[in-house]
């Protein structure tokens, strides 16, 4: 019995479909059916209490077409080979669609990180480093957090690279913190390329009067596009995170309300707003809603409740296909995560770049280098929907998966 395609493989499909049909039919898109190369390691690791485990890690390098392989590693008890093959895949799409000069790529180990020490979880990152030293370079393949790894895990990653190359090497990871080679920007970067992508965006659907926004999700992402938002001007009426939501009609002081979740640990219970559920802010009267946190928010259960004439997709994967599509048959405009999130992706591009430099940039240079790239990609993936009749995250997967494939031509096979 043959095992399914992964989901990523029905988009595949179907992108090179509307590509043929504009005359463009690449037969090199065979490639991207799989991943270039797809690493599985052990790495033991000493406990505390002096037993042995031994946990099983990925690497997957999905294409250099474009540049270096580049994506994050997840420490993840439920991570496996053909989740991190599927992330490694749109990563690819990701670089391509914010043009930079990059591949994609995936790590993850298999553990539930909070059920480690910080020793542990030390040891456990040096041990994957060392267990993929051949594997990854500075020019070949460049990690970075992500579900539940920090910027001190990068430093520890770093660190043990560089012993083993036996020199500095801070362009082996991004995300790493200040002191020791990362970018200034980069714990807003998602954030501000959201707000930047969601001007541009508004300037072609104009909305009438001030824009209300919702904001499901109040970790980093979430927090910082509130603050942001509201300060360029959005009216933030709603936000949530794990534990519920508050609203206020008129818009939410979101300064009081990051400092309230400091101090409580949530947003509920805030003084002057109504608290309400995750689902119920989801189904807020608004002009914009943006999912900030987990995959999979807004489903076949729920799409049809969602009043908002626009999503932005700060999460991954918060619409899935088919909601998307009933969304998008209804009038309601997605910008899907790989353009909405993607300011991430291109400021760990631009610490990579200040590492391989040794020269820094001021936050006001990263922010004046972020905006032109956010809004070239918007603008390039609006011009796209508009020509062919179809919604922002098809237009943005065949602009990325054109861009790779022109590659692989050009280079040859």
């Amino acid at each position: 019995m043959q095992n399914k395609d992964p989901e990523y493989i029905d988009y595949l499909k179907e992108v090179g479909e509307l590509l043929k049909k504009q005359g463009d039919d690449f037969e090199e898109i065979k490639v991207l059916e799989k991943p270039q190369k797809a690493v599985e390691v052990s790495v033991p690791v000493k406990m505390d209490d002096g037993s042995l485990k031994v946990f099983t890690a990925y690497r997957v390098q999905y294409s250099n077409a474009r540049g270096p392989y580049k994506g994050g590693l997840r420490y993840h008890p439920e991570v496996d080979l053909a989740e991190v093959k599927s992330l490694a895949f749109w990563m690819s799409i990701k670089c391509a669609v914010a043009d930079i000069p990059y591949g994609g790529g995936k790590g993850g180990i298999e553990v539930d990180p909070k059920s480690l020490s910080e020793g542990e979880l030390e040891r456990l990152t040096r041990g994957y480093v060392r267990a993929m030293a051949k594997n990854i370079g500075a020019k070949e393949d460049i990690p970075a957090p992500d579900v539940y790894t920090t910027p001190q895990i990068m430093a520890w990653f770093m660190d043990e690279y560089s012993r083993i190359q036996g020199e500095n090497v801070p362009a082996i990871v991004t995300g790493k913190p200040i002191e020791i080679g990362g970018s200034l920007g980069r714990d807003t970067a998602t954030a501000q390329g959201g707000v930047y992508v969601l001007h541009n965006v508004l300037e072609n659907i104009k909305l009438e009067g001030g824009v209300s926004v919702a904001v499901n999700g109040f970790g980093n992402a979430g927090a910082n596009f509130a603050e942001i938002a509201d300060k360029e001007g959005y009216k933030i009426v709603a936000v949530s995170d794990s534990k519920g939501g508050i609203y206020e009609e008129d818009g939410l002081n979101v300064e009081a309300v990051i400092k309230h979740k400091e101090k409580t640990g949530s947003v509920v219970d805030m003084a002057g707003a109504k608290n309400i559920s995750n689902e119920e802010l989801l189904a807020l009267k608004v002009d914009v809603l943006v999912p900030a946190a987990l995959e999979n928010v807004i489903h076949e259960k729920n799409h049809q409740d969602v009043k908002a004439k626009l999503i932005l997709e700060l999460a991954n994967g918060p619409v899935n296909k088919k909601a998307s599509q009933a969304l998008f048959e209804r009038g309601v405009t997605i910008i899907p995560d790989v353009l909405a999130n993607a300011g991430g992706g291109v400021v760990s591009y631009f610490e990579w770049v200040q590492n391989l430099q040794n020269f820094y940039w001021s936050a006001e240079e990263v922010q004046k280098k972020l905006e032109p790239k956010m809004n070239k990609a918007t603008d390039d993936i609006w011009k796209f929907k508009e020509k062919n009749k179809v919604d922002m995250r098809t237009g943005a997967y065949a602009l990325a998966v054109k861009k790779i494939l022109e590659a692989i031509k050009i280079k040859g096979i």
